[in-house]
Order: structure tokens, then sequence, then C-alpha cells
């Protein structure tokens, strides 16, 4: 059943994304990074940016993976994962003040995550998910700010944290999808692969009878 079907390219080298994908059995032939500008256009929304990034992640990657002569038949799995508070974009952090600004802004108060999946088809067609998660954080307070700016564990991160790391102790209520937040909606992710075709459930047999279920 595996052989008959295209492989599969994530468009990205997130370590989180991959951990994801694998959590469901599912290992990508080719892993093609794929770099572009994430800066929001002049009155861009938070959901329409994390649905365009989505599209351009996973169309660069088919690209360069053309260019390097694969994946002419893959599938092509992209995601971009936004932090909003109202209209206004966080951005990945990448300096301490930067940092500091996300959680000023996120102290106290329910913000929205954005996460665009797109996927490619080996046939041409493009598919598309979007998953909006509400997450309320407690009121933080200066010692809990500083502790966490310390831990550099902000740096590179969409609104300056990460929910499976430090900050998920600030998490007070979570509304939508654990995973998305991370980097990748499991739920819906499974259903555009299972959609076109791809085996999601393979490896589940195979755990299975390999664990002696």
């Amino acid at each position: 059943m595996a052989a008959s079907r295209p492989d599969l390219i994530l468009a990205s080298a997130s370590p989180r994304r991959l951990a994801l994908l694998n959590q469901i059995g599912v290992e990508p032939e080719h892993l093609v990074p794929a770099h572009v500008d994430e800066t929001p256009e002049k009155g861009e929304l938070p959901r329409k940016l994390a649905a365009r990034l989505a599209d351009l992640k996973a169309l660069t990657a088919q690209h360069k993976a053309r260019i390097a002569g694969f994946g002419a038949n893959a599938m092509v799995l992209g995601a971009d994962t936004v932090v909003a508070v109202g209209r206004r974009v966080l951005p990945k952090a990448e300096t301490m003040e930067e940092a500091t600004d996300c959680l000023r802004m996120l102290s106290g108060r329910t913000h929205r995550v954005y996460t665009g999946v797109t996927l490619l088809t080996a046939s041409g067609a493009k598919r598309h998910r979007m998953v909006e998660t509400r997450i309320r954080f407690k009121r933080l307070s200066t010692r809990e700010m500083e502790a966490y700016l310390a831990s550099a564990e902000w740096r590179d991160k969409a609104g300056g944290y990460a929910i499976q790391g430090i900050a998920g102790a600030f998490v007070v209520k979570l509304v939508g999808s654990y995973s998305g937040v991370v980097g990748l909606p499991l739920h819906e992710t499974a259903q555009l692969l299972a959609g076109e075709g791809y085996p999601v459930h393979f490896n589940w047999l195979n755990q299975s009878s390999s664990s002696g279920v």
C-alpha cells in the first residue's frame, strides 16, 4: 500500500512539525525548508496571513524540490502559525525587547492562534485547512516575566512563546487545537492526507502488530 502512494514533502525544517507528523505515524520522505518573507501585507488580517504563508511555503518547497530533481509527483505539506491579539499580528520574537512586548500584550488576556495548512497534491490540486485556537494567559508578575525572558525560550517563537515549553504554565484556558498551536493541527492534517489517499493509518496497523496488541 505504502509503495503505491506519492512521496510526501514537508515544507519545513521545524523539528516540532516533524515530531507532530511522526506522532500520527507519518514520516515524510523529504524535508524542504521554505524560507519566505513573513511580513504581513498592508491591512492583512491574521487569518489571511496564516493562509497565505502556508500556501507560499508549500509552493516554495515544491519549486525547490523540482529544481533539485525530485518531487515531480510528490505531495507537499506546508503550514504557518500566526499569533494575534485582536487584529495585531505578534512577531517571531528575535530580541529581548520584542519578547517583552509580546509578553506584556499577552499577560492576562485572550489571544488567538491561527494555523493554516496547505496540501499540494500529486495531481496538481491545492487543499486548505485553517484552524483557530483561543488561548488565555494568566496575568504575569514581573518576576515571572523576568524569569521567562532569562530562559531565552522565546527566541524565534511566534508571539514570543512555545506552548509546549515553559510558557505552558501561563495558559489558563485553551479552546481549539493544542497541536495547532504547537505548529500543525493533527486532526485537520490527517484529514487532508487521508482525503488524498495517503495511508495515514497504515503505520498504525504495523505498530499494533509489532507491539503484540
